[in-house]
């Protein structure tokens, strides 16, 4: 598991989809991850809700050492020219270096265009969506809400909560029981799991994690 002081690095750009990576990056940060927001410059970004959002670093300061995650959003963006390549760039050097790398919705077509899904299993919004991308990994498609392949996870637009599960599995913040437990709550709504939850976020507030 990646130490607290390593740093989780979500990309951010207009037009990006405010709903796909909350519940990782609010859980990432309550088991001590830093997160940094990247943008293409210093300027504030737009998402699709319209919230601005000031970045704490810009794309070329980002570095793998030090580095637990990068999180890669979607955003119409992906889809509409080359403006968010470098992001896809930047996820090949931190798989180079071993680092994981998280793309959700429309980031799962950057990464096949670069070329990073074609030998991993992954998944996406539907396999058509990447098809169109003209990839060579469309045998490595994977009919459901989110996969692991070593270091990279990836998940469909729809799908935030596993998504989340499968990026807090890969660090380590939760696992077995647990990990189950804070499935069903928030995918579930079952109610049964909050006290295993609670359980665990009270022994690991006490220093028994």
């Amino acid at each position: 598991m990646k130490t607290a002081l390593d740093t989780v690095y979500v990309a951010t750009y207009d037009t990006l989809a405010d709903w796909e990576t909350g519940h990782a990056t609010a859980y990432l940060a309550r088991a001590g991850y830093p997160i940094r927001t990247v943008a293409p410059s210093r300027e504030a970004v737009t998402t699709l809700a319209g919230i601005r959002v000031v970045p704490d670093l810009v794309l070329d300061e980002v570095t793998v050492d030090g580095a637990a995650l990068l999180i890669l959003p979607g955003a119409d963006l992906w889809d509409t020219g080359d403006e968010l390549a470098p992001y896809a760039r930047l996820a090949r050097a931190f798989l180079d270096a071993g680092v994981p790398v998280a793309g959700i919705c429309g980031a799962t077509a950057g990464l096949a265009r670069e070329g990073l899904l074609d030998d991993r299993d992954h998944t996406s919004n539907v396999s058509f969506y990447l098809e169109a991308t003209g990839y060579a990994g469309a045998g490595r498609y994977v009919e459901t809400d989110a996969v692991t392949d070593g270091d990279l996870v990836t998940a469909g637009g729809t799908e935030p909560v596993a998504f989340a599960r499968e990026i807090f599995a890969r660090l380590g913040v939760y696992e077995g029981e647990v990990l189950d437990a804070w499935y069903r709550l928030f995918h579930d709504s079952d109610a049964s799991a909050f006290p295993i939850l609670d359980a665990a976020e009270r022994a690991a507030a006490g220093g028994e994690r």
